[in-house]
């Protein structure tokens, strides 16, 4: 930057002039000597565009070195001068940018085909200029006598969408009655407009606390508001609001088109009738204006499959239905994917609804011989319509599921995340990391023909667990070749009926086994982050023993295994298995001074014969039966089956391995 550049810079900045030449010790160009390079690291952090933070480095390296005071002083002028350039020019890039968007928004009006989709644009780039968490539009009802919802952005809440504000009522009501802009930086401490308890619930429901609106105006005359709102205290600059008043002309200019373009669209449609009326398909004309507008109505209001099939029905006068692609006949259903037209089938007319070279299902047009090419399209763009509602609703299921799957993965990977922010995450996703969980480690065991076939399973397990996690507020993820859940657990159900549920679940979901290993339950997520990876561990562990075991399409825990858990477990819980299963026993021997431990050791090693335990312990036999009978009363008649006589031998050799490290 030139020395005129930074007088230019100093005089925007000081608002003065600078120093006359002349003037004792001044230079003529208007800097002293110690500032002549002062200048130098602040151009070089404005012209790369540094954050506001940088500017202080330079003087702090300075007073770090020593330097004079009079250097010092002058980094000080020139850091305060970078920075008002630097906040002129942010300026400045902030105008271009609310210039560059309302531009845009202008084009859009200018080439309006979609009032809906132009003022969606309106309140998108006006949420995003003025960086608010909600913007949003109302327009005004003359017969009702009221203000309504029109179009919303980053609303959530149902309740707040479908709001009506009376004239007067709430700070939406205030400016429609009044035609100014009014600003609130705390909705409910604000007693400027009218509160009532319906639109009080639905900012409440919205969470919103500051507003701003700003009148639509053609004329004199106010036909609705445009908002932007933040779920948190904020003051909104003049700027702002003036910004906000710009949209809001353009959104007016909108509508005011996009009702000239209604009255000339509808006296086109009247021509176009009255041609009809001398044309020879003229009823066939009309069923196709009647099922296009009745397809993009329910398009508009979030239809579903079965909707769209139910109006082609009542077009048509048939019976249309919607099939799975397995529910069509096969060669019907593959002409009608390869030619792209509806073909005849017997008596049925096939529709394959398909998107980019994948077979979604079909449109099955029932007993209607007779179609004429008229209809026939019809039935087409049914199916056209019908596969762009499943991928709208695939698409908007999986985002979700992806989002649940990053949260598990980075609370298995990630385990020094701030637990606050993972409460947070979870928060939006309905789930509480406070409360009691079971992870679950889910695996397909079906054999697979080949790696796609495979993929494709692997895809149907992790979407039916998605869904199963979004129902029960957990999570769910893929990983390692299978699934892996993290649900919450009920206080009256443990880990292995949950594993056994889930098991069923998922199996009848993909039409194949699916084996589920369970963690125990685990607390305090998100302050222990480390315990859901020993838990992942665990369930894996448990779901190789149930494939190991031949137990494939079930679902167990660790514990239940016996024995066969120590050897699983991470952290081979000697004590819990001992006291488990021969605790009893040893709590006996310690408040009586019995020898029941003893008598159980030789039992086992004398091959169960009370005949020769006796020997081995020099006692009466009558003294063997009567110790035995006591164990039978302490650990259960069932201690000798074969299972249970396994595990107590196990107990008993770990018991005496522990014994000289508890004395």
């Amino acid at each position: 930057m030139s020395r005129d550049h930074v007088q230019s810079a100093q005089r925007a900045a000081g608002g003065g002039k600078p120093p006359a030449a002349g003037v004792p010790g001044v230079p003529a160009h208007g800097l002293t000597p110690p500032e002549e390079d002062a200048e130098a690291p602040f151009l070089e952090l404005l012209a790369r565009g540094a954050p506001v933070d940088a500017y202080e480095r330079p003087v702090l390296l300075a007073r770090a070195e020593g330097r004079p005071g009079e250097r010092i002083a002058a980094l000080e002028r020139a850091k305060l001068l970078a920075l008002r350039v630097r906040a002129e020019l942010e300026g400045r890039r902030r105008r271009e940018a609310e210039l560059s968007a309302l531009f845009e928004t202008a084009h859009d009006l200018a080439g309006l085909r979609d009032l809906d989709a132009v003022l969606q644009a309106i309140v998108q780039r006006a949420r995003s200029l003025l960086g608010t968490d909600v913007a949003y539009l109302s327009l005004n009802d003359p017969v009702r006598g009221d203000t309504y919802m029109r179009v919303t952005e980053g609303s959530v809440a149902a309740r707040f969408q479908q709001l009506r504000l009376g004239m007067g009522e709430g700070l939406g009501g205030l400016v429609a009655q009044t035609a100014r802009p009014y600003v609130t930086d705390d909705y409910f401490k604000d007693d400027r407009f009218q509160h009532t308890d319906a639109i009080d619930a639905g900012v409440r429901d919205e969470g919103l606390v500051a507003i701003l609106g700003v009148p639509l105006m053609l004329g004199h005359h106010v036909i609705g508001v445009l908002f932007a709102a933040d779920r948190r205290a904020r003051v909104f600059e003049r700027e702002q609001i003036a910004l906000l008043g710009s949209f809001a002309a353009l959104a007016a200019a909108a509508i005011d088109t996009a009702n000239l373009l209604t009255e000339t669209r509808s006296a086109l449609a009247r021509l176009e009738r009255a041609n009809e009326i001398i044309q020879d398909r003229s009823g066939v004309i009309e069923r196709a204006s009647e099922v296009h507008d009745r397809l993009a109505e329910l398009v508009l209001r979030g239809g579903g499959v079965h909707d769209v099939a139910a109006a082609v029905s009542e077009v048509l006068d048939g019976t249309v239905e919607f099939t799975e692609p397995d529910g069509a006949p096969a060669s019907a259903l593959d002409e009608s994917r390869a030619e792209g037209h509806a073909v005849r089938h017997q008596d049925d007319w096939i529709a394959a609804v398909a998107a980019g070279g994948e077979l979604l299902g079909a449109l099955v047009l029932r007993g209607h011989p007779g179609l004429d090419p008229v209809d026939q399209r019809t039935l087409e763009r049914a199916a056209m319509v019908t596969s762009l509602l499943l991928l709208a609703r695939r698409s908007a299921a999986e985002a979700e599921q992806r989002v649940r799957g990053e949260l598990l993965d980075d609370l298995l990977d990630a385990r020094d995340r701030d637990p606050r922010l993972l409460r947070e995450r979870a928060a939006r996703l309905h789930a509480d990391l406070d409360a009691t969980h079971v992870l679950l480690a889910a695996r397909l065991d079906g054999p697979a023909a080949d790696a796609d076939q495979e993929a494709a399973a692997r895809r149907r397990l992790w979407s039916a667990a998605s869904h199963l996690a979004a129902t029960r507020k957990g999570l769910a993820a893929a990983r390692d070749g299978g699934t892996v859940l993290l649900l919450p657990l009920a206080s009256h159900d443990t880990a292995t009926e949950l594993a056994r549920r889930t098991a069923r679940h998922l199996g009848r979901a993909v039409h194949e086994a699916v084996t589920v290993g369970a963690s125990p339950p685990v607390r305090d997520l998100a302050a222990r982050p480390d315990g859901v990876a020993a838990a992942y561990t665990e369930a894996r562990r448990c779901l190789d023993a149930l494939r190991l075991l031949g137990r494939t399409g079930d679902g167990a825990a660790a514990d239940d295994f016996g024995f066969l858990g120590l050897l699983l477990a991470g952290d081979r819980d000697v004590t819990g298995f001992v006291d488990r299963t021969i605790g009893p026993v040893v709590a006996y021997d310690a408040r009586r001074g019995t020898e029941l431990l003893r008598t159980l050791d030789a039992y086992f090693a004398c091959g169960m014969s009370p005949a020769r335990t006796k020997d081995e312990l020099h006692v009466h036999v009558n003294t063997v039966a009567q110790r035995l009978e006591r164990v039978a009363r302490l650990l259960g008649d069932d201690w000798q089956t074969p299972s249970r006589a396994l595990e107590i031998q196990l107990a008993l050799r770990l018991h005496r391995l522990s014994a000289p490290e508890r004395r």
